[in-house]
């Protein structure tokens, strides 16, 4: 597989907004405050929709499995909430979303053993989880971490989207980008999610060449991202075939509905929202108007859509499904980051 490498970009604009990304990383390369404990980052380049969160998840219970005590650490990107919050210990979610943010809330339902906390300074979130939590977390994994300069992290795994991998190499306004591609150079490794599972051999090295150029040094992975069999919030299975009326408020829901139509599910209306909508009263009122409308036999959404629809919506809970997503990387990976846990004097059981 090849994956072109984007030029860097010339306009005026572009070079402006470059150089101040740059000021802010050399502010930061002395003043980033670091935990006794390691710290490993999964951050992205571009403004949501990189399947960051599945990939979270997938570590944080590799971890968990080989015997570490494993806290995710997370700013609660759109909760109301103020200071450090524990959203889990490892039992489950004990804050909602509107408090701690939907992604945490999802991290804590899905990771059983799993402590989330999350606070915009997450240095002072990690020394509050070391003081507080038991047993104390032997490392942190930093949930979107990867422009959290702050926090100084031991590996920082650069995630990118099969669909849209450099995002036209441009930052805003005119692109999609947070920094400059240049910054990869801080990058551990790079992972292509999303990725064709006929494709898998030899992406993640193509990755790795097309960032070269923008100084990236480490290897490169592919991750599948696969979603599972819809399951109704009763606990029951969606029968194959049946009709669904999406709702999201997702960065790409494009791809929701085109993995929907993969699973064979006939789509007879959808919803979409802005990426990481709060669901307000009108809001739901207007779903659940359009579902009735649409004759469909479930209201499908997303697992981080579903933390904040739970017990909101004007329907019973047979009639809302929830479509699983899971990351799945190449084993090279799982290698990868074996060695890197043995340096870091993380072996821990397996």
């Amino acid at each position: 597989m090849y994956l072109p490498s984007p030029p860097a970009p010339t306009s005026p604009w572009q070079l402006l907004y470059g150089g101040a990304h740059r000021l802010r990383r050399h502010w930061y390369r002395s003043r980033a405050r670091r935990l006794p404990r390691p710290v490993l980052s999964v951050g992205n380049l571009h403004f949501g929709g990189t399947g960051k969160t599945p990939l979270t998840a997938a570590l944080a219970a590799r971890l968990r499995d080989r015997g570490l005590a494993v806290c995710i650490l997370s700013r609660g990107y759109g909760s109301r909430g103020r200071g450090v919050r524990v959203v889990s210990t490892g039992g489950g979610p004990l804050l909602g979303p509107l408090l701690a943010g939907d992604e945490p809330v999802f991290l804590a339902g899905e990771l059983p053993g799993v402590a989330v906390v999350v606070g915009p300074d997450r240095h002072r979130a990690g020394l509050h989880a070391l003081r507080h939590l038991e047993p104390p977390p032997a490392l942190f994994l930093l949930d979107d971490g990867f422009s959290h300069l702050g926090l100084a992290r031991d590996l920082d795994l650069l995630v990118f989207p099969a669909a849209d991998p450099f995002a036209g190499g441009r930052l805003l306004p005119s692109g999609r980008l947070r920094e400059p591609l240049r910054a990869v150079a801080r990058a551990s490794a790079a992972i292509l999610t999303g990725v064709d599972p006929t494709a898998m051999a030899g992406t993640g090295e193509a990755l790795a060449q097309a960032l070269r150029p923008h100084g990236f040094t480490g290897p490169g992975f592919a991750s599948l991202t696969r979603p599972g069999r819809p399951r109704r919030l009763d606990g029951t299975l969606l029968p194959s075939g049946e009709t669904v009326f999406l709702v999201s408020a997702v960065a790409r829901p494009e791809g929701l509905t085109a993995q929907v139509r993969q699973l064979g599910f006939p789509i007879a209306g959808e919803l979409r929202f802005p990426d990481h909508h709060r669901y307000p009263g009108p809001s739901l009122e207007r779903i659940a108007t359009a579902f009735r409308a649409s004759g469909a036999a479930a209201l499908l959404t997303t697992a981080k859509d579903r933390v904040k629809l739970l017990g909101r919506l004007d329907l019973p809970l047979a009639e809302i499904a929830e479509l699983p997503i899971r990351a799945e990387p190449e084993p090279a990976f799982w290698r990868w980051l074996d060695r890197e846990l043995e340096t870091l004097g993380l072996g821990g059981t397996r």
